[in-house]
């Protein structure tokens, strides 16, 4: 079980040092949406999701809805479920429905992508040391991060606040340059998104979230089918 953990944490430390450049620049843009550096802390500790707590963090400074708050993250968090879902076949028989749940919190796109790559099945043991130290460089940079905006001049934690959407920029460009399919999503998206920011302004901010990625998706689905496997070897 010790050497299991411990092989979590080695694998586990390229995505701290990701998790802390990232995480320092959600910490800046909360504190600048007028959070305290505890409570952005918390946020990350408890969410561990960047897209869903930039959203989340938007929505509070917009004086939003609980119900946007659900439904926004429900549509931004729903693919964690999905790699639940996947992982489940690789996991080790140690994994009880105890051990289940509590690895469920720890489920990022990062932490995904390196269990999935592993040829032995998954224990308890390995992906708690990889969550542990994930989850550690995240509320770290996030702390780091909300205690630089209170110190650093305006103008510069304005400018370092865009880093987090920097990395959501770097994640979607490779894809759209490789399906079309997936720019036009990704267009339909910003085009809509304009929409509601200069011409359906009653629409708040949540709202105009959830429908931008629905629409998009739905249009992205109708226009740009992925064919299924048996139907590509036919």
């Amino acid at each position: 079980m010790k050497k299991d953990f411990v092989r979590g944490m080695s694998h586990g430390v390229p995505i701290m040092l990701g998790y802390l450049s990232v995480s320092f620049g959600f910490g800046i843009m909360a504190v600048s949406n007028g959070l305290s550096a505890l409570c952005a802390s918390l946020i990350s500790l408890t969410n561990v999701t960047s897209a869903g707590q930039a959203a989340g963090v938007d929505i509070i400074a917009a004086g939003g809805t609980l119900l946007e708050m659900v439904l926004v993250q429900i549509t931004i968090n729903l693919r964690y479920s999905l790699m639940a879902l996947s992982l489940s076949q690789k996991l080790d028989k140690k994994f009880t429905t105890p051990h289940r749940l509590a690895a469920s919190y720890g489920i990022t796109d990062e932490i995904f992508a390196v269990c999935a790559a592993q040829e032995a099945p998954l224990t308890p043991a390995y992906m708690y040391g990889m969550i542990f130290v994930a989850v550690l460089g995240w509320v770290s940079g996030t702390a780091m991060g909300a205690a630089a905006g209170q110190l650093l001049p305006a103008a510069v934690s304005s400018a370092m606040g865009l880093v987090l959407y920097g990395m959501f920029i770097a994640i979607v460009i490779p894809p759209c340059k490789k399906e079309k399919g997936v720019l036009a999503v990704s267009l339909a998206a910003v085009v809509i998104s304009l929409l509601f920011k200069y011409v359906f302004t009653a629409v708040s901010g949540g709202f105009a979230m959830i429908i931008c990625a629905v629409a998009a998706s739905l249009a992205g689905a109708w226009l740009f089918p992925v064919k299924d496997a048996q139907e590509g070897k036919e």
